[in-house]
């Protein structure tokens, strides 16, 4: 499995802090980022690993792994477990069960027969993840990846197919639509390679959703503030709104309040997941105060406030 020196990649020496990590990952996500180096494929391969190196070294415990283990890492509690039974078998050829050194019936001992001290040291290095006592290696799950997919909020409003490149890999993914901002899913087996023909790891896909609309998202409900003219609000009428569907026309009651929100159902965000199930987009009107007024109009305005005052 290939090594990757997350330090290297980060730009940073292994006395580097908290901070010089966060400050480090910004500097380096904006340089690689996908929206600003599109259809670069190195760019894209070293911004994944730019990510996957700052969630190992962020946390205290991955960093603590990472710096005794190396690509390895993942596998710590194994190698514990090993270094366990390599101490165990020491002990017993040392002369454990009383010391006797043709134990178990007059059979040889390890030191009479095998390995000696260092050779056994040796051995199971060499041979390190054979199941003890078995002669047989131990299979050990790949690490799994983590990269992050930018998308706006348009292009999850359908169901698309983009290919994705990931630590050398093409893949095909399909992103249902209604995916959320955050959420994460697993893409099995296209993590590291496993260790003595052991599983690969999996792959998982955080998305980030920029909102390039002009309309506020709550799970699958859209939210939208539209100007309402003072004379429509008043007499009533026809308005036309966007959707992300395209523009619907609405009937405006006349008297309408400012602040008045309407639901248009059906006319929200995707359900993820659902095929033809979507939320409802609520319109809320914003009275908007005309300017610049004629004098003539002004003077209407007079009649109008002296009608309803004498009313």
């Amino acid at each position: 499995m290939e090594f990757i020196d997350y330090y290297k990649v980060l730009e940073l020496d292994k006395n580097a802090t908290k901070s010089d990590i966060k400050k480090a990952y910004r500097k380096l996500a904006r340089k690689y980022h996908p929206d600003l180096n599109p259809n670069d494929a190195a760019a894209q391969k070293k911004f994944q690993q730019i990510n996957e190196a700052h969630e190992v070294l962020i946390d205290p415990e991955k960093r603590k792994k990472y710096d005794q283990y190396g690509k390895d890492w993942q596998h710590a509690e194994e190698f514990e477990k090993a270094k366990a039974q390599q101490q165990q078998y020491q002990q017993y050829s040392g002369g454990g069960f009383g010391g006797r050194t043709g134990g178990f019936g007059g059979a040889e001992s390890f030191s009479g027969g095998g390995f000696e001290g260092g050779d056994f040291s040796e051995f199971f290095e060499s041979m390190f993840g054979a199941a003890a006592g078995r002669g047989r290696s131990t299979r050990f799950r790949g690490q799994d990846f983590n990269a992050e997919l930018h998308l706006n909020l348009t292009d999850v409003y359908r169901t698309q197919k983009q290919t994705l490149t990931v630590n050398g890999k093409n893949i095909r993914l399909t992103i249902p639509a209604g995916v959320e901002n955050g959420q994460t899913i697993k893409i099995k087996g296209y993590g590291g390679e496993g260790i003595n023909g052991g599983p690969n790891g999996d792959l998982f896909i955080t998305f980030a959703i920029n909102n390039n609309t002009s309309f506020k998202r709550e799970g699958k409900d859209l939210y939208k503030d539209v100007d309402l003219d003072i004379f429509t609000a008043i007499l009533g009428g026809d308005l036309m709104v966007e959707t992300l569907d395209g523009k619907v026309k609405l009937s405006v009651k006349p008297e309408t309040q400012n602040g008045t929100t309407v639901k248009l159902k059906g006319k929200g965000f995707p359900v993820y997941k659902k095929e033809g199930h979507y939320g409802d987009l609520y319109i809320t009107y914003k009275l908007k105060i005309p300017t610049h007024l004629s004098q003539r109009e002004k003077e209407l305005l007079q009649e109008l406030k002296k009608l309803r005052k004498n009313g």
